[in-house]
């Protein structure tokens, strides 16, 4: 497996890494990766590898079946021989937009407590698709209430359960579409707030900011029905 080096350091932006393999459909696999791969509603990253006096664009990175990252070039190019030292950069500016937009969906799920249906992310934007049946009778207090919870600046952390702790926890899973990843023993939990003070504690496997006050102030857009339960509600970063 790939060393996830973005899961012990959300903000590392360049790191090194030695070409481990290519997969028959042109993909880079490296021995570790700043790259985070598409998943859980958030895009992969993009960015540039570097090696001597070539550089390959990267379009995006996958997760294979294996547990490997693999880092898809933005169009066909000589890949880097296997063995091959490169530098790779991630496309920052859009990877941090997808941190700010991730947490804050985050607590898009405290403000709205049903169950949430589906998701995605974007570096600007995000949507959760909730089991409301429904709509909300007042947006802006919904919009209030998440900036204030953004405003009070609370760490954003991690813990590990087992699978058996979230088995016994099943109300920890907040995502009916998406189901955690289990199998590997631990269980990743991303909580937000500590002690008292804690707002919400879910299993997640993407990157976040490291306190709610980095997202910065959000509105609530439209909210679609889509489907007889089913609600969308969009999130747009404001600055």
């Amino acid at each position: 497996m790939t060393e996830m080096l973005f899961r012990e350091d959300a903000y590392l932006k360049e790191s090194d890494g030695a070409v481990v393999a290519h997969t028959p459909e042109g993909g880079i696999v490296l021995d570790q990766s700043v790259f985070y791969p598409t998943g859980g509603g958030q895009p992969g990253d993009s960015g540039v590898l570097v090696w001597g006096d070539n550089a390959i664009e990267i379009a995006t990175a996958l997760k294979s079946p294996e547990g490997e990252v693999v880092l898809v070039p933005a169009e066909p190019a000589a890949l880097p021989p296997v063995g091959t030292l490169v530098v790779q950069r991630l496309d920052w500016g859009r990877r941090y937009g997808h941190m700010r937009v991730h947490t804050a969906l985050h607590l898009l799920s405290v403000v709205i407590p049903l169950p949430v249906t589906g998701g995605s992310i974007s570096a600007e934007k995000g949507r959760l698709d909730f089991d409301m049946p429904d709509a909300p009778e007042d947006k802006e207090a919904l919009s209030t209430a998440l900036n204030e919870l953004i405003g009070r600046d609370l760490e954003v952390g991690e813990q590990w359960i087992t699978d058996e702790e979230l088995a016994a926890n099943p109300g920890l899973v907040k995502t009916m579409s998406v189901q955690p990843p289990k199998g590997a023993g631990l269980v990743r939990l991303v909580r937000i707030g500590e002690g008292e003070g804690q707002v919400d504690l879910q299993p997640c496997g993407g990157t976040h900011v490291a306190r709610t006050g980095e997202i910065g102030r959000v509105r609530l857009g439209k909210i679609e029905k889509k489907g007889k339960q089913n609600r969308r509600v969009y999130l747009h970063l404001v600055g």
